[in-house]
């Protein structure tokens, strides 16, 4: 902290404990805060069978042929539809009697079959009251998540990746501390990054300024919000209340008022839903996910990118073994629209390079966080040491 003017705050997580005494529990991502089976994605009975090596695969770019003109799809029309609102197929979408081998008359049904698995999800997952309109929800998600966002990874003058991470560290063990939502994490590192390319925040006053963002973010997430004297507690009373609220009027003005963000992560739970990935599966990639906050150079990519990255990238670590019910929903998934194949290689390759050093960091509060049983020990799976190679990368 002193290397970059942080000021010497209390120490929220004793590296020099055990992990299951020095972290706390973790919450349910979701805001309506239910049961852990919410937000999980739905495992599928299946069979045993022999551990089976995954070829490495690029199925985000083009796997199926079709696209709307919302941009969701890639290459279908609305004039090529074949399934109306009283023909759609009515069987769940993943148990077409031809399975992989009708992949090609699969593709008109494409559409009717990711609409009624996403209504599905977003039902599951308890962020909707009304499945009729669960579709628009998604298109809006789609359409959003262009605003606000980075054309570059440029930081101000006299920032850099370096001290930015620290700050993220740090902001990383506060939410811990104080069991907030993980959306709410997500929300204040976009109103960071958003803020310190709208004003002039000096090096002395950017701890000052994650602390007021995370104020925002839970102001805007939260039901129980802390009280601003706990926060200036936190930052070992180097700044007042006056000056926390007065940089908090600042912020918001800055950015005219305007919190609104769709989160990378409502993405990745989405996804993985449609995708019937394991609970495995969703916690490593929710961790490689993490990791990104405290990459600078992943700001500039779009929340369906991070989600879709960290999801490849999860499921070639994890290599479990392949069943037609969960490549064809994976192939499914992989034909919602999450940006080209250069942009989520590059993803993968900074989490890659990420995650294998993620343990000797300094900043490490990540790594501590999903070393529990609660996340599976995900950040300690031998495979993340193998992160690099997998994607051919030069170790």
């Amino acid at each position: 902290m002193a290397r970059t003017d942080f000021c010497d705050s209390m120490p929220l997580l004793d590296l020099h404990k055990k992990a299951d005494e020095r972290r706390a529990p973790l919450r349910a991502w979701a805001n309506a805060c239910g049961p852990k089976d919410r937000w999980q994605a739905v495992e599928v009975e299946e069979p045993r069978m022999t551990s089976v090596k995954m070829e490495t695969e690029h199925r985000w770019e083009r796997r199926l042929s079709t696209q709307t003109n919302e941009g969701i799809l890639l290459g279908f029309h609305e004039d090529s539809q074949t399934c109306s609102s009283a023909g759609c197929v009515e069987e769940p979408a993943l148990l077409h009697p031809l399975g992989l081998q009708g992949l090609h008359s699969l593709q008109a049904l494409v559409p009717s079959l990711l609409r009624r698995e996403v209504e599905l999800a977003l039902e599951k997952l308890d962020l909707i009251w009304d499945r009729t309109y669960a579709w628009d929800l998604f298109l809006e998600m789609m359409r959003s998540q262009t605003q606000n966002s980075f054309p570059n990874a440029d930081l101000p003058r006299h920032f850099t990746d370096a001290t930015r991470a620290v700050l993220v560290d740090w902001l990383i063990q506060v939410h811990e501390m104080m069991h907030f939502q993980e959306e709410t994490l997500h929300l204040t590192i976009h109103l960071i990054n958003r803020t310190l390319r709208q004003i002039k925040v000096t090096t002395v006053n950017l701890q000052l300024l994650g602390m007021v963002c995370l104020f925002i973010a839970a102001k805007k997430e939260e039901c129980l919000l802390p009280e601003v004297s706990a926060l200036c507690f936190l930052m070992d009373h180097t700044y007042t209340k006056h000056q926390l609220l007065r940089m908090e009027r600042k912020v918001l003005c800055g950015l005219k008022f305007d919190l609104s963000y769709c989160s990378p992560l409502h993405f990745l739970i989405l996804l993985a839903s449609v995708a019937r990935c394991s609970a495995k599966v969703v916690w490593m990639a929710r961790y490689l996910l993490e990791l990104s906050l405290l990459e600078g150079q992943c700001v500039a990519f779009l929340p369906t990118q991070l989600a879709g990255a960290t999801l490849c990238l999860s499921r070639q670590v994890l290599q479990e073994p392949p069943t037609p019910e969960g490549e064809a929903a994976w192939c499914l998934a992989s034909s919602v629209n999450v940006g080209s194949e250069t942009a989520l290689l590059r993803i993968m390759h900074i989490l890659a390079s990420a995650v294998a050093k993620a343990h000797n960091r300094e900043t490490c509060a990540t790594f501590i966080k999903f070393s529990s049983p609660e996340t599976m020990h995900v950040s300690r799976h031998p495979g993340l040491n193998n992160a690099p190679s997998l994607l051919g990368m030069c170790t």
